[in-house]
């Protein structure tokens, strides 16, 4: 039912009726205001027509009958010449519109085709809000779609299993939070969570990070040193962007998850290890096989478990519940009272984008919309090309980063994980002002 129209007369009723409908809106129609009460539905989503002069109740009291029950009805009221002042009275009582007899179809339908369209956006920030007071008992992997089900499924089916996984997924999907989840479901939620982002190993330094190093066997040090493997041990070792490694570590890695044992740089003898291994990549393992970038013996160690993360764009529904739980982590982090009221640009973005950075992409417009930035991204412009859309949401994540960090941009670099070169060419390039993240 996209509206209700309450007309007594008959002929203007019919014909007001038919009108609407000719135009592709649901009507029924009431003869009697009380009738129309009677028969209102609760969260009503379209647009009231109502005439004013009307026997036993006219519209002014049907208008507020109504705005009693919801003050954001979209009510729209249909006057004599006579009642006009009474009409624009009633406009700031919460009427939405009002349209003086006789009037043409077209402006009806247009009028009619705001109401539904701004009752809309009403119940759609209504659910942002249901959305975000639901966070406190929602888990961290927010979304109801079938995707995610199952994606929850098989994390409570695995986390007791005390095995290597392999979690696949594109960049921004939550790879390192199902990792997380993996983590402190299982047994081993007690002990050492060590994440190791693969793609940001210091160049020169990864063998002394991964493996560690005995004593005097380095150089400018006489103390040995434990590295990431070791500390893991009873724990979870994250490998995160295991795609990223580089081929030397790879064979390296490969005996610690043949052999459960770890031998640091310098040492007479290995030292065995009790840990659990996961693995993220963002590519298709397999593939980098066939392309020569990833060693097969490894790939095929780690292919035990295979858990795959979908991309926002395949979880039906659950960008709106993302943005909702973004929104509130915006509003608290940002010392906002109130959730952002999203207006059409907003909603219709939320509804068509397909999100190509995922959740974090999703969390970037959510911040943006609790600080008021009418940001509209490259990437919703189909004439952009493919490097333009990249450029964009690269620049995107580095201001996130330099945001969220206050303009520390060390603490920016490590977020991201990119050498200090890096950062500031593509801060260059892209004009980013550091100065103005400072606080």
């Amino acid at each position: 039912m996209n509206v209700i129209l309450v007309e007594d007369d008959d002929a203007l009723r019919v014909a007001t009726a038919q009108a609407l409908e000719l135009s592709g809106f649901a009507v029924t129609a009431f003869a009697d205001p009380r009738a129309a009460l009677a028969a209102f539905p609760s969260d009503f989503a379209g647009a009231v027509v109502s005439d004013i002069r009307m026997p036993g109740m006219d519209g002014l009291e049907l208008l507020a009958a109504l705005l009693d029950r919801d003050a954001e009805l979209s009510i729209i009221l249909i006057t004599g010449h006579g009642d006009v002042a009474m009409a624009v009275a009633a406009l700031h009582r919460g009427a939405f519109d009002f349209l003086t007899k006789p009037f043409a179809t077209d402006h009806l339908t247009a009028s009619v085709a705001r109401a539904i369209e701004r009752r809309g956006l009403v119940i759609e920030n209504r659910r942002l809000r249901a959305a975000a007071a639901r966070l406190s008992d929602s888990g961290p992997l927010i979304g109801d779609s079938p995707a995610m089900a199952r994606l929850r499924a098989s994390i409570g089916q695995l986390a007791d299993a005390d095995i290597d996984v392999l979690v696949e997924g594109e960049t921004g999907v939550g790879k390192e939070l199902v990792a997380t989840m993996l983590h402190r479901s299982g047994p081993r939620r007690a002990r050492p969570f060590i994440a190791v982002n693969c793609g940001a190993l210091p160049e020169g330094l990864a063998e002394i990070e991964l493996f560690g190093h005995a004593a005097d066997s380095v150089a400018h040090t006489r103390l040995s040193r434990d590295g990431q493997i070791a500390a893991s041990s009873g724990g979870t070792l994250l490998l995160d962007e295991i795609d990223s490694m580089a081929p030397a570590m790879q064979a390296r890695l490969l005996r610690v998850l043949e052999e459960r044992e770890v031998q640091p740089i310098g040492a007479e003898r290995p030292r065995a290890v009790d840990l659990r291994v996961i693995a993220t990549t963002k590519r298709d393992l397999a593939a980098a096989v066939a392309a020569g970038d990833f060693r097969a013996d490894l790939f095929y160690r780690l292919n035990t478990v295979r858990l795959r993360v979908p991309p926002v764009r395949e979880r039906d529904g659950d960008s709106f519940q993302l943005f909702a739980a973004f929104v509130e982590e915006a509003r608290v982090q940002l010392g906002r009272t109130d959730p952002p009221a999203l207006d059409d640009t907003a909603m219709r973005r939320l509804k068509t984008h397909d999100w190509p950075g995922n959740v974090r992409e999703l969390r970037n417009f959510a911040f943006e919309s609790v600080l008021g930035i009418d940001a509209q991204p490259a990437a919703d412009n189909p004439d952009t090309t493919l490097p333009e859309r990249v450029a964009s949401y690269e620049a995107t994540l580095i201001e996130e980063a330099l945001r969220h960090h206050a303009g520390r941009v060390g603490a920016a670099i490590d977020a991201l994980g990119i050498p200090r070169k890096t950062f500031y060419d593509k801060v260059s390039r892209h004009g980013i002002d550091l100065a103005r993240f400072r606080r």
